[in-house]
């Protein structure tokens, strides 16, 4: 069986002299849009797709398994590339796309003859690729469809529709007439949304004849992308309930905390433990979980894009794809972006309450230094006082030494006859000038280290 394969479209850009040198990245910029483009289906076709989450699946692993196609065992690695590759076989092709959280696989084959109307005829309705190569796809297996599309004249799209349900159970339809907005509308998609025992969701189109093959093909891209994206949208819901509890004992906690703050009887030292406490547990449970929240709300963008790609419109009493999505998937996003909320707002109270026991802690600490600098200042005086009267000593002490010194002086001049006063009366008078003499010598020497006292 002979195969080619075909990767998106790359395309060579001439340098020409009058452009300065290209940005490294201008190519790859350039043929992003290109990157992964719709498929052309010729109906009436049936596309089974699976998309698995490939966490921990290298790229090295899918291109194995691609090489287990019949006549693709010197597939290059290279050909895997631009995260794109369609693998062209003899009446079916398999598609394979890469992207960050999961891995997508479509076989594309034409719709057998004569295949009954039925959800058993759909469930036993085999891909082109082995049984054992559909179920050795490496990763693990989050959405799996049979996407029917058929040929007939859309008259009547409610008898269309009607017609349609022999494709399913019992269960309620979800059907929407497509191009309705523009128009009477090209085609009809019906579906109901369960995963059946086999593993695989249904969806049929049906589609107004001359439908051209690349409208067939945006068609059904955009479905399975709606399909794709919800189920990646909706990961985060479980996510979010298993927070819920958790999440109000954390905001108990921080209620309690910002309650005692203003308690001058408890401890800051302990609000601040159990505060950092708090804070390291919501910035694990963000740091944790924020990214499957924001990825939650750029699948459900998706989702929302898509819907309103299809221009769809209402056929009888069955709700659309856009009214289901509503009904359906809008309340878990809407819990989903409440937990992600409280999360943020959980970050921002913390920082509040601690920017208040901050507060608490830093006026306390002030009066702490400011308590300390009034006994310092207390300490200063008393010390000066202290200095002031052991000066005041000090002056009597020499004043004592030098008059006991002239004495002796006195006496030894009145011994040689070379003083005619008694040696004590001349002590006694000479007690206040020297008195003086300390006390002005004394005021020098503070005047010229301290800075202060009488000039001399």
């Amino acid at each position: 069986m002979s195969a080619v394969f075909k990767a998106s479209p790359v395309f060579s850009m001439r340098q020409d002299s009058l452009l300065p040198p290209d940005d490294p990245l201008r190519q790859t910029l350039h043929n992003e849009v290109h990157a992964r483009p719709s498929a052309s289906l010729k109906l009436p076709v049936v596309v089974h797709y699976v998309a698995v989450l490939n966490e921990g699946v290298a790229r090295a692993d899918e291109h194995a398994h691609l090489c287990r196609l019949p006549g693709q065992e010197a597939l290059p690695p290279e050909a895997l590339g631009a995260n794109f590759l369609r693998l062209n076989f003899e009446g079916f092709s398999v598609k394979w796309e890469r992207h960050t959280e999961f891995t997508r696989y479509s076989v594309v084959q034409a719709l057998p003859e004569g295949l009954d109307a039925t959800p058993e005829s759909l469930d036993a309705l085999p891909p082109a690729v082995t049984a054992d190569w559909l179920r050795d796809v490496p990763g693990r297996t989050f959405a799996a469809l049979k996407l029917v599309l058929l040929e007939q004249h859309l008259g009547s799209p409610g008898k269309v529709v009607a017609d349609a349900r022999s494709w399913f159970d019992d269960s309620p339809i979800v059907a929407s007439v497509m191009g309705a907005v523009q128009g009477p509308g090209h085609s009809v998609v019906v579906t109901d949304f369960q995963l059946r025992p086999t593993g695989w969701e249904h969806i049929v189109v049906i589609a107004e004849h001359a439908t051209s093959e690349t409208r067939a093909g945006r068609i059904a891209q955009r479905l399975l992308e709606i399909e794709t994206y919800r189920l990646m949208a909706l990961r985060a819901l479980p996510v979010a309930k298993a927070l819920g509890p958790l999440l109000g004992r954390v905001e108990a906690g921080l209620a309690s905390i910002t309650e005692r703050l203003h308690q001058r009887d408890t401890s800051a030292d302990a609000l601040l433990d159990e505060l950092i406490a708090l804070a390291a547990r919501v910035e694990h449970l963000t740091a944790e979980h924020q990214y499957r929240f924001n990825a939650t709300e750029a699948y459900h963008t998706l989702v929302q894009n898509r819907i309103n790609e299809l221009h769809e419109g209402k056929s009888g009493a069955a709700q659309t794809l856009g009214e289901f999505m509503q009904r359906r998937l809008s309340p878990a996003m809407a819990t989903v972006a409440l937990t992600a909320q409280r999360l943020t707002d959980l970050s921002r109270r913390i920082e509040r309450a601690s920017a208040l026991l901050r507060t608490r802690v830093d006026i306390a600490t002030d009066l702490r230094s400011q308590a300390l600098l009034t006994q310092l200042s207390e300490g200063q005086s008393t010390q000066l006082r202290m200095q002031a009267t052991v000066e005041g000593l000090s002056i009597a002490a020499i004043t004592y030494y030098v008059v006991s010194l002239l004495l002796y002086v006195f006496k030894a001049l009145k011994l040689q006859g070379w003083w005619p006063l008694s040696p004590e009366l001349s002590a006694g008078i000479a007690i206040p000038l020297v008195l003086a003499g300390v006390w002005w010598t004394t005021r020098r020497i503070h005047r010229r280290f301290f800075g202060h006292g009488p000039a001399a």
